[in-house]
């Protein structure tokens, strides 16, 4: 990678909301699809499940929750699959800034601010802006999490040539792994995963300030976000092999590596489970192969239906959801969504349903809502670019 300077004449790209690449569209529809869920499509199933009691409701609501502790669900690959994303999107933001000669220093200030950006953004969204004392706000945060693995994860990217870039990876999934099952915590000993004795918890509870979401242990904690550096990696070496066009890969070829390389990561996580078990609270090494490979999977799927065989008409609802992802996540926190589409849609389904079909049709306007407010700003080319 060259470290050449050059004064930078092109508008600073997004690093983890990055603008949309033409030949990834598939890249913008997942992260929309991803999105979708959080901003109220799984509430679909839950709501079917609660009024009408379906068998297939039941099971599908349940999918969208997480496992108390050990285990895995599909919405726990929400979070994961977002920050692998950001990852993809590094070798066309970064990757081409560096080989056109852009200053290095200055790309690294970059990368660091937006992700401290995210991080103070995560305190916002938990704690509000000065309503909580020092001792009751809760740092920890989903965005503070993507805001500093995917920072790691793109200077990683920035100083060290893929075979580091490999080296990086297997020594943060195997380092984690080993600190968490030999180091002793006090009181308990090496090698126990509950909520109360490993060593990440234990780690927070001496150094993250404040309290932590469930009092001893938190979710987004400072030390289990080491192994989640290996998410945004993953989706590095997935956009490094995307864009690259020097090994004469094909569309088809990379496909079927994707969705190869997947399903090796998706059951080498699984074996993994047998000794450290798959958890989303630990962010255990298990849990990144098997999120990872899952990751892969999509990705490939997208990939091929959109960019190799052009089937895109279905893309631009989930696109418009993609292209301002953060800001979504973000607004439920300053807009009444649930008031407007009390507003708009609860007196015409009152008048036309009952049960679980005017239920239905009440997620079904909120998600209505959500997504006109993302068109709006789409037509108006506004996007929220952290």
């Amino acid at each position: 990678m060259s470290t050449k300077s050059a004064p930078t004449t092109q508008p600073e790209p997004a690093v983890l909301q990055p603008a949309p690449v033409k030949r990834l569209l598939s890249l913008d529809t997942l992260r929309g699809f991803d999105m979708f869920w959080i901003m109220g499509g799984e509430e679909i199933f839950q709501i079917l499940g609660k009024t009408t009691g379906w068998g297939w409701a039941v099971f599908m609501a349940d999918q969208f929750t997480h496992p108390d502790w050990n285990g895995f669900r599909p919405y726990d690959l929400i979070f994961p699959l977002f920050l692998f994303m950001a990852g993809v999107s590094t070798p066309f933001s970064i990757g081409s800034r560096l080989e056109k000669g852009d200053d290095r220093s200055a790309i690294v200030r970059k990368i660091i601010s937006r992700g401290l950006i995210l991080v103070v953004l995560g305190i916002i969204y938990n704690n509000g802006l000065f309503t909580k004392p020092f001792h009751d706000m809760r740092f920890p945060s989903v965005l503070a999490r993507i805001g500093l693995a995917g920072m790691f994860g793109q200077l990683i990217y920035v100083y060290f040539n893929q075979r580091a870039q490999y080296i990086w990876f297997l020594s943060l999934l195997f380092g984690y792994w080993a600190l968490m099952m030999l180091v002793p915590v006090p009181g308990c000993g090496a090698g126990v995963l509950t909520m109360e004795c490993n060593l990440a918890s234990y780690i927070d509870r001496m150094l993250v300030p404040g309290h932590l979401y469930k009092t001893i242990h938190d979710p987004e904690g400072l030390f289990s976000t080491l192994p989640a550096i290996c998410n945004a990696l993953l989706g590095i070496f997935a956009g490094n092999l995307l864009r690259d066009h020097r090994s004469g890969k094909t569309q088809q070829q990379k496909t079927v590596q994707l969705l190869a390389t997947g399903a090796v990561f998706f059951a080498v996580g699984w074996l993994w489970d047998f000794v450290f078990p798959v958890n989303k609270n630990l962010w255990t090494s298990s849990f990144v192969l098997v999120t990872g490979g899952l990751s892969l999977l999509l990705l490939g799927i997208f990939y091929w239906i959109i960019d190799v065989k052009g089937i895109k008409g279905w893309t631009f609802f989930f696109m418009v959801i993609g292209m301002n992802s953060i800001l979504i996540y973000l607004a439920g926190e300053f807009i009444d969504f649930e008031y407007a589409t009390k507003f708009f849609f609860e007196g015409i389904i009152h008048l036309v349903s009952s049960g679980w079909v005017a239920a239905l049709l009440g997620v079904l306007g909120y998600i209505a809502v959500k997504w006109v407010f993302l068109y709006f700003l789409y037509k108006k080319k506004t996007f929220l670019r952290v």
